[in-house]
């Protein structure tokens, strides 16, 4: 297996020694172009149902958008990221309690199998929509904050999407705290406010509200929302 950090004339070079039947990508961060695209039979393997969610970060957004599925495609690349046809699909459901981690694990293996289908059978390309396609931002800074002002609903996909490899965040006086885990509640305290409420830490929200169920503290462990409040009283005492 060949992972150059950059597509210059010697990755080109390397591949070429190899002399591939086909050239297979997965995760690779950089755009594939000319004249490497078209120097061998190419294969992507991208975690989603295209073309919905082009881009960096397919399975993250998928889970916060709250989509109810998503899948892998094998496609063609061509210039354009992610625009290539489709040679195979198959979709996979997201469940209610879907992390980033379990999901892209499913895809993973849904992946391999769907990329030895298409070496085997070399089946009809299907051309993607262009109307239809959506894109998949990279995920920023600015995506890890639990924003109160938004449902409780969205904050806790947020969290899911972003476990355990990123991790969200929420302001807890002077502190960024991580959160790892989170759920809706049907109400709580005012919006922006983030209380205690026997060993329980709840941020209120635009609708409904959303319980910390486990932190983790900046420097600490990961721990659930009884222990860290009970941290925090021993540190105040």
């Amino acid at each position: 297996m060949l992972q150059p950090e950059r597509l210059d004339a010697g990755a080109a070079a390397a591949i070429a020694a190899v002399r591939p039947d086909a050239v297979c990508v997965c995760a690779f961060g950089a755009i594939i172009r000319e004249p490497l695209l078209s120097a061998h039979p190419m294969l992507n393997v991208h975690p989603s149902l295209l073309p919905r969610w082009r881009g960096a970060a397919p399975i993250e957004r998928a889970i916060m958008a709250g989509d109810p599925e998503t899948g892998v495609c094998v496609m063609r690349p061509t210039a354009e990221l992610d625009a290539g046809p489709v040679a195979l699909e198959r979709s996979e459901p997201i469940v209610a309690s879907d992390t980033y981690g379990t999901l892209s694990a499913r895809l993973a293996a849904l992946g391999a199998k769907l990329l030895i289908q298409v070496l085997d059978a070399d089946p009809p390309l299907r051309e993607q929509d262009p109307a239809r396609a959506t894109y998949a931002e990279k995920i920023g800074p600015e995506d890890r904050w639990l924003d109160p002002a938004l449902p409780a609903a969205s904050l806790e996909r947020r969290v899911r999407a972003l476990e355990p490899h990123i991790g969200a965040r929420v302001r807890a006086g002077d502190e960024a705290l991580g959160v790892r885990s989170a759920q809706v509640l049907d109400d709580g305290p005012a919006v922006g406010e983030l209380v205690a409420d026997r060993g329980r830490l709840i941020l209120g929200c635009a609708v409904e509200a959303l319980e910390l169920l486990v932190v983790h503290p900046p420097g600490g462990r990961a721990m659930d929302a009884a222990a860290y409040l009970r941290g925090r009283q021993g540190t105040r005492a």
